[in-house]
């Protein structure tokens, strides 16, 4: 997170409630002013600047250091991609949330891989994009289902790329099961439901799988996963399908009142 962040208060004690610290990066004036504005009227964001070009983007992050950047993909110049790469090493502790129309599986990646904390499309609606934000600013990670099926699907087309780093070995029997869920696309809390384990213990598991297989995000984690084919996929299918047919029913109940 940037350097303004969530702080503690004078005695210790709690959380000041400070606001994130958002830049708004896009080249279609209209769009990026009209979302400026929609943030401004959220209380937890504090919109510091926007920037229509990458290396504006790269530039006044050096300067600002925000807690989130919300990138547009496709940009005359510099790409929102390179912009991130290039951010991310001026300001390192800044998480990038790309917001874009394009789900195209190599531009998706491409993000991930510089080191993007989230993917969204801009058909999201505005909480949704709110929740990103927040997410990538608690160094937490955050995907549109339908680009993260499409991403993980290719994948798993591929078959496994590389082999099994050295490091992959290290993970626990826990850690594996953790990482399936997170290739399922599952959050935290529905990990810990599956797993019967608290928020904080599933925190844990998370930060450690990361370490271990040397990435910065649980997209990341989950891309690695797939295309070195650290874990047994046909779990995570059948946790889809569960997650599937859990929403449906609870769909079901909440339209027979």
């Amino acid at each position: 997170m940037g350097e303004a962040g969530r702080t503690l208060d004078e005695s210790g004690g709690a959380d000041a409630a400070e606001p994130l610290r958002v830049m708004v990066v896009d080249d279609h004036d209209l769009f990026r002013s009209g979302l400026r504005r929609l943030l401004e009227s959220e209380p937890e964001l504090q919109v510091v600047a926007d920037a229509r070009r990458g290396d504006e983007a790269v530039q006044r992050a050096g300067e600002l250091r925000p807690d989130v950047v919300v990138m547009d993909v496709n940009m005359p110049g510099m790409s929102g991609i390179e912009a991130t790469r290039a951010l991310l090493d001026v300001s390192p502790r800044t998480a990038v949330l790309m917001l874009t129309i394009s789900d195209a599986d190599d531009e998706v990646l491409g993000a991930v891989l510089a080191g993007a904390s989230g993917y969204l499309l801009k058909d999201a609606p505005l909480p949704e994009i709110v929740s990103a934000i927040r997410a990538a600013g608690a160094g937490d990670s955050t995907i549109a289902p339908r680009v993260a099926g499409g991403l993980l699907s290719r994948l798993r087309d591929q078959g496994p790329g590389q082999p099994a780093t050295p490091a992959a070995p290290d993970l626990s029997e826990r850690e594996i099961h953790v990482l399936t869920l997170l290739v399922a696309g599952c959050d935290n809390a529905e990990i810990g439901a599956h797993l019967h384990l608290s928020g904080s213990t599933i925190k844990h598991h998370v930060s450690s799988i990361l370490e271990k297989l040397g990435v910065d995000n649980r997209i990341q984690a989950a891309v690695l996963a797939v295309r070195r084919g650290l874990v047994d996929e046909r779990a995570g299918d059948a946790t889809r399908r569960a997650r599937r047919g859990t929403k449906a029913d609870g769909d079901g109940r909440g339209s027979s009142g």
